[in-house]
C-alpha cells in the first residue's frame, strides 16, 4: 500500500510540474512587466529543479510518472489564448495564473490526503510543489 500511494501520489505532482511549467510557458510571451517575467521564470525555475527530486524518486520506483490530462491542458491552452486575444494584459496573465495555482493547490491537497500511505519523501515534494503555487499565487496579486 505505501508504494502504491507513494507512486500515485508522485504521479500526480509530476503531472502538476509539467502543467505549471506549460501554463508559465504559455504566458511569458505575453508578459510585459520585466518584474513580472522574472517573478514567472523564477517559479518556472524551482518547478524545473522540484521536477529533478521527483524524477530521481520516480526512477527509484521505476515509474514514469504521468502527463497533465490532456483535455485539462487543451482546455488550459484554449482559455488561455481566448483571454489574452481579448485583453493582452499583464492583469490578464496574473489572473490566469492565479487561476491556474489555486485549481493545482485544491488538487495536490486532494492527492495529498488521498494517499495518505505515501512515503515521507513523496509527501514533502507535494508539499513543496503546494507552497511554490501558493507562494505564485501571492506574487501575482500586485498584478491584478
Amino acid at each position: 500500500m505505501i508504494e502504491q500511494d507513494t507512486i500515485k501520489l508522485l504521479r500526480e505532482c509530476d503531472a502538476g510540474i509539467k502543467m505549471g511549467i506549460s501554463s508559465i510557458d504559455d504566458v511569458l510571451g505575453y508578459v510585459k512587466s520585466e518584474r513580472l517575467k522574472k517573478d514567472l521564470e523564477d517559479n518556472k525555475d524551482e518547478h524545473k529543479k522540484l521536477d529533478r527530486d521527483l524524477q530521481e524518486l520516480l526512477d527509484q520506483y521505476h515509474d514514469d510518472g504521468k502527463e497533465p490530462n490532456p483535455m485539462a491542458k487543451g482546455m488550459s491552452w484554449l482559455k488561455t489564448n481566448m483571454k489574452l486575444v481579448v485583453n493582452e494584459s499583464d492583469n490578464t496573465i496574473a489572473d490566469l495564473i492565479t487561476e491556474g495555482c489555486n485549481m493545482g493547490v485544491k488538487s495536490l491537497n486532494k492527492y495529498l490526503n488521498q494517499y495518505t500511505a505515501a512515503d515521507e519523501k513523496s509527501k514533502d515534494i507535494c508539499k513543496r510543489l503546494i507552497n511554490l503555487e501558493e507562494d505564485l499565487t501571492i506574487q501575482m496579486r500586485q498584478f491584478l
